[in-house]
């Protein structure tokens, strides 16, 4: 299970931190879900030139298949699936799940975790996990899990922070805090060892206003790791921002389970 994670943000968000998500032990919200204002500011700031859905549609396409966004947040990512014949999202913060409802009312959404997912057995075909949960090593019991929820032929993909690329991942690496996002070379063997297939996505973060860029970036960071980078790039309302995205089939997960019983017989 995994331990609560809590860095030094201020009082004000370490108290709400610790009041909610009891009955999911394995969730743990991070700091911009409870700023509910720079929440959306976020989202819409995440690769707006669609590099990385056009990377996990290459992956697992959702065209036509029933697709679980797992830690679905306010359902901002919904518009981007119409394809999909069947969406689901699952989301443990009971806070945003009435905005993920509101969002799309064609749109099955259910309260739940990584570990506790409420669907059936080989209910869905793609699982996508967007910074959720999925931080190596202590991720063996969500992935059963969803492993569990896909068909045969399934496919989860998670998206991760690349930590060795663009300048958001320095930011990261020299930040105290960097010991929650793990450490690149651990994560890509716990993947790799849970037959994960890797590819890297360079994009950016892009806001609207360079004071949305100053808020998000000092929710994420702290402030004197962020404040010099601002004023060295004071015309900037952009960041660069690489991404690793993990897929693992579920086909090949299976495979992997039947030879170690196998070498245990």
């Amino acid at each position: 299970m995994n331990e609560p994670f809590e860095p030094a943000w201020t009082t004000e968000l370490a108290a709400p931190l610790r009041s909610i998500g009891v009955e999911f032990s394995d969730f743990v919200p991070a700091p911009n879900q409870l700023a509910t204002d720079l929440y959306e500011v976020e989202n819409e700031a995440f690769d707006r030139r669609g590099a990385v859905l056009d990377a996990m549609r290459t992956i697992a396409p959702w065209a036509g298949r029933t697709l679980l966004d797992l830690g679905c947040g306010t359902g901002y990512w919904f518009q981007h699936y119409a394809e999909a014949a069947e969406l689901i999202g699952v989301e443990p913060d009971d806070r945003l799940l009435p905005a993920a409802k509101a969002r799309a009312t064609d749109v099955r959404v259910l309260r739940g975790s990584a570990e506790h997912i409420p669907l059936p057995d080989a209910s869905v075909d793609v699982v996508h996990a967007r910074f959720a949960y999925f931080f190596p090593p202590e991720c063996d019991a969500g992935l059963a899990e969803v492993m569990r929820v896909l068909r045969p032929s399934g496919t989860l993909v998670v998206v991760d922070n690349d930590l060795r690329r663009g300048e958001f991942a320095d930011l990261v690496v020299a930040s105290p805090w960097a010991a929650a996002q793990g450490q690149a070379a651990s994560t890509d063997e716990w993947w790799a060892a849970h037959g994960a297939d890797r590819s890297e996505v360079m994009s950016d973060w892009t806001f609207e206003t360079r004071a949305d860029m100053e808020a998000v970036l000092r929710l994420e960071l702290p402030a004197d790791i962020v404040d010099p980078w601002l004023d060295d790039h004071r015309d900037r309302t952009s960041i660069s921002y690489g991404y690793v995205l993990f897929a693992v089939d579920k086909e090949v997960t299976d495979k992997a389970e039947s030879l170690v019983g196998q070498r245990l017989l």
